[in-house]
């Protein structure tokens, strides 16, 4: 089964909106075939594992491990279960149910009925750590929320910025430390920023430093503030503006190419249709309004890079499942305080001249949701 892990992690931040899966099939204390699910549409891991079998004879003598419960519907791909007892393998063992409503329970109730020897339970909780996004879209109805932010020595996120100070991020963690950050945005399906963050740093919010997908770019512009001098606006990958404002009555023709998904002023470029606004009501309940928004477009993750403001609202409201903050060396002295947190310390690393410390709130199960190490070598 911890093979079988291994594997499921190879597909992060490839398979959303469908889970990671490994399996392996295993003759006479022997593997004799592996997969895994590497990528959204593509074969799932028990059908690679098993077309990976040389000696197909072997099946019908074999054991199938796999880190969740095999499908039972018709979905991108047949019916994994299906092809289970197609190849008459006697015995199955399973890491934990599949929390989707589709399939829960279905294909261990459908292995069984067929005679087939089936352990469910092994390595439950590691395999529940594996799926943490998978299994808080569905058991908790939104994504899956990592708050990431950097502190100074002593406590402080930014200086205070004058406002002719030139725009850009003020770096407190190393070179090696953001490469870190960039396999970590590839590894989710989105990443949100707030209005300040965009205008004082100016981000494109997208992979450069790691090969991966660019997350879509989510951006809070409560009043329609932002016009396309900023990155995040260069029309290089799908962006989502939340705002309060009237779009209808904000906008303004925005050019022959404009898109009627994502009306905007003069100023804003429009015209691709990878930038799109969604209203919503802002007022205390902004934050899961957000969330419901993206889980209704099956974001399963997300990744929230500040600033402080919008990092503080959603630990208010204890709308977080991960935070991941870098303590570097420097002394700010005076400046924007660091938000303040609780939560059980699950992992610590020093990456380059700068502490990582990560925090946990509790799993849908309740219990403490562990996390795997996230570097070997940056």
């Amino acid at each position: 089964m911890r093979r079988c892990l291994d594997l499921a992690l190879q597909g992060l931040g490839m398979v959303a909106p469908n889970p990671m899966v490994g399996s392996v099939l295993v003759y006479d204390n022997r593997i004799i075939g592996e997969g895994f699910h590497s990528c959204f549409g593509s074969s799932h891991a028990e059908v690679v594992a098993i077309n990976n079998v040389e000696q197909t004879e072997l099946l019908e003598k074999a054991t199938l491990y796999v880190s969740l419960e095999p499908c039972s519907h018709q979905g991108k791909t047949p019916p994994c279960a299906d092809l289970i007892i197609k190849k008459n393998i006697p015995r199955v063992i399973i890491g934990v149910t599949d929390p989707n409503p589709l399939v829960s329970g279905k294909g261990i109730e459908l292995l069984r009925a067929r005679g087939k020897e089936t352990i469910t339970g092994v390595l439950e909780n590691e395999c529940i750590d594996v799926n943490k996004r998978f299994f808080s879209w569905h058991l908790e109805k939104r994504p899956y929320i990592i708050l990431k932010w950097a502190r100074s020595a002593d406590g402080f996120i930014d200086f205070d910025r004058p406002a002719i100070a030139p725009v850009g991020p003020n770096w407190i963690t190393s070179q090696t430390a953001r490469i870190l950050v960039h396999k970590w945005r590839t590894e989710e399906q989105a990443i949100l920023v707030g209005t300040n963050t965009v205008i004082k740093d100016n981000p494109r919010l997208n992979v450069r430093d790691w090969s991966g997908k660019n997350p879509l770019r989510v951006v809070i512009d409560r009043e329609l503030k932002l016009g396309s001098q900023y990155n995040v606006f260069d029309n290089t990958q799908e962006t989502l503006v939340f705002t309060g404002r009237d779009l209808a009555s904000a906008a303004v023709p925005a050019g022959p190419e404009a898109s009627s998904a994502s009306p905007g002023r003069q100023d804003y470029p429009a015209g691709s249709g990878k930038i799109r606004y969604a209203r919503i009501a802002f007022d205390d309940n902004t934050e899961n309004r957000m969330m419901d928004y993206l889980y209704g477009e099956n974001i399963q993750s997300v990744i929230i890079e500040g600033g402080a403001f919008t990092l503080r609202q959603f630990i208010e409201k204890g709308l977080w499942d991960e935070a991941r903050i870098f303590t570097g060396p420097a002394l700010f002295r005076s400046g924007i305080k660091s938000p303040e947190i609780k939560g059980s310390s699950v992992y610590s690393e020093t990456i380059g001249n700068s502490q990582l410390q990560i925090l946990s709130r509790m799993s849908p199960r309740g219990a403490a949701r562990p996390v795997a190490p996230v570097t070997g070598s940056v």
